[in-house]
């Protein structure tokens, strides 16, 4: 999920899409946020881990 908000975020930039910058930063924060809680330990929509 970072990945592709990495690269929604190059395109939008690249391209000047508004929503595609959007949309990119929107993944990265749900992204960064899953990590940090599959990270410290703790089930995530009921489960341990997300890939």
């Amino acid at each position: 999920m970072i990945v592709l908000g990495i690269i929604l975020l190059i395109i939008g930039f690249v391209a000047k899409i508004a929503i595609l910058w959007t949309i990119g930063i929107i993944l990265i924060l749900v992204g960064a946020v899953l990590f940090l809680l599959g990270a410290a330990g703790r089930e995530v929509g009921g489960r341990r881990h997300w890939y």
